[in-house]
């Protein structure tokens, strides 16, 4: 006998065959994700400095490529914390020729961010004065990538999200992860908005004060970072 439209109104709606939505642990996680993602980039770092520093002086595209490439590393630590390449970092030798090479070019950021605080600009002469986007990446790769030791950060993110079950399944963790990143680039794509915006209402002098700041703080963690992977040795 055929069912009759009442019949088909008792029918569950989880039973109906169709495309399925995302459950609410993937949009748990996602939301956890990004949450996190957020409040890391928001912590001042080398790569806030960077970001800060380069939207106020050569504007939005390129200080939203800075955070673009900070997500992309992010992105990639994240997966590698997940999957557990943070046990490679437990051999010394390979933990302190990262450290030690990861603080020499951020030393090398903040010094370069110095000269260009100081030099002399007679107008038009340098490359440096206008950085296009694609650069701009590029050196947020190398910026965020010259800490590998962020993977034992990400791994320990990574373990308590799947402890407390926010990332025990493989989608569950797909969506933390991606939504880290996700939290990374928000985060930094406010940043460049603001700074881009209080760039453009400053002078040469308060550009290069933004200069001396960022370069100072970039040496600073480039050293912090030095200290602490020769300390981890002892």
């Amino acid at each position: 006998m055929r069912p009759t439209q009442a019949d088909r109104h008792d029918v569950p709606h989880d039973d109906v065959p169709g495309p399925r939505h995302l459950d609410d642990p993937v949009i748990a996680a996602l939301l956890a994700g990004l949450g996190i993602g957020l409040l890391v980039a928001l912590q001042v770092g080398p790569i806030f400095l960077l970001c800060a520093r380069t939207s106020a002086r050569f504007g939005f595209a390129p200080g939203a490529s800075i955070g673009a490439g900070a997500a992309t590393v992010d992105l990639a630590y994240a997966i590698l914390g997940a999957l557990g390449a943070s046990l490679l970092l437990t051999a010394a030798p390979l933990r302190v020729t990262l450290g030690l090479a990861g603080a020499a070019v951020l030393a090398y950021m903040g010094i370069r961010t110095l000269y260009d605080a100081f030099r002399v600009r007679l107008g038009g002469e340098s490359e440096l004065e206008v950085v296009s986007p694609m650069a701009a990446y590029r050196t947020a790769l190398l910026a965020t990538a010259s800490n590998p030791l962020t993977i034992l950060t990400w791994a320990a993110v990574f373990s308590g999200a799947a402890v407390s079950d926010l990332a025990g399944e493989p989608w569950h963790a797909a969506a933390f992860v991606l939504g880290t990143s996700l939290g990374s680039l928000i985060m930094h794509l406010a940043l460049a908005g603001a700074m881009s915006a209080l760039g453009a209402r400053l002078g040469e002098t308060s550009l290069r004060v933004i200069d001396v700041i960022s370069g100072v703080g970039l040496i600073a963690f480039g050293a912090v970072l030095g200290v602490r992977t020769v300390q981890s040795t002892t």
